[in-house]
């Protein structure tokens, strides 16, 4: 049995009340896997506009490539611009905040979006909306993790943009062996101690990113949040990563090469987000290769 995010969904009382409904496709031709959606969630969400966010969803044209069989790079890529990933049910996984000290992206201090610092208008799920309408996850939405996780499976929540598998928090014991019992994993990275050098200052407590640091074997997990191992879907073992409870909640790291069918531009002064907005609409990059996107 195969747990999907898109199998523990509800449908979206948003979705209900409008002429959309989710549309997702995920297939595997040849080398590749290809994603695309139109972005409706296809569970309840939060109220959108609201006073924090003044966004409202919208159909997307999602259309994304990973690699089907994806191998780990010889070092790490941080997550920058970025989107993580995309959920099973088609809905982005993004969780860096368009936020910055002082509006100065090149302050050195990003605001994390999921404690609650600041405010962006994020829903019961940990999500919100960007300027161009589109859904998209800050952290692991709380109707994917199952009571007690009954099942006893691990539950693929999607895939990153360098095609490995992500899954919810729930790990086997020991990652070699499927019949091992399931477990909350946990992340590495703790809260620095002391205060801030620089910028806002203050005492490290969350607020932003660089509050943050990895400690090895603090926790379960790698810098990337995810290890080797065995999974449902790769019983001979295979990199993947993990949604955690707590920071990062989604991971912030690469351990392959993210395909360019995720990059978008960074924001020109121009062409500013608003305070509660995230980031612009991903421009219409077009991949020869990938095929057209769902339409409503």
């Amino acid at each position: 049995m195969v747990l999907t995010l898109s199998l523990l969904a509800t449908t979206s009382a948003n979705a209900q009340r409008s002429q959309w409904r989710n549309q997702v496709s995920i297939t595997v031709q040849g080398d590749h896997r290809y994603i695309t959606s139109n972005g409706i969630p296809n569970h309840q969400t939060g109220l959108f506009p609201n006073a924090n966010n003044p966004n409202t969803i919208a159909p997307q044209q999602h259309a994304f490539k990973v690699p089907a069989k994806p191998s780990q790079a010889s070092t790490i890529t941080p997550l920058g611009l970025w989107p993580f990933g995309i959920a099973t049910n088609g809905i982005p996984f993004d969780p860096g905040a368009m936020e910055f000290y002082k509006r100065d992206r090149n302050s050195g201090w990003q605001f994390e979006a999921m404690l609650g610092r600041i405010n962006l208008g994020l829903d019961m799920n940990h999500a919100h909306v960007q300027p161009g309408g589109a859904y998209h996850y800050h952290g692991m939405p709380p109707f994917s993790v199952p009571s007690g996780n009954p099942n006893n499976q691990m539950i693929l929540a999607g895939y990153a943009a360098d095609g490995f598998p992500i899954y919810i928090k729930f790990g086997y014991t020991d990652p070699k062996d499927m019949r091992s019992p399931l477990k909350p994993l946990r992340s590495s990275y703790q809260l620095k101690k002391g205060t801030r050098p620089s910028g806002p200052g203050g005492n490290y407590d969350g607020t932003f990113i660089q509050d943050y640091e990895f400690v090895k074997g603090a926790g379960d997990l790698d810098q990337c949040n995810g290890r080797f191992g065995v999974t449902p879907q790769n019983p001979a073992g295979i990199y993947h990563y993990f949604l955690t409870d707590a920071y990062p909640f989604i991971p912030r790291f690469f351990r392959g090469k993210p395909d360019l069918s995720f990059m978008r531009r960074p924001p020109t002064d121009d062409h500013r987000p608003p305070p509660t907005g995230g980031f612009p609409p991903r421009p219409n990059h077009r991949d020869p290769n990938r095929p057209p996107p769902l339409r409503r």
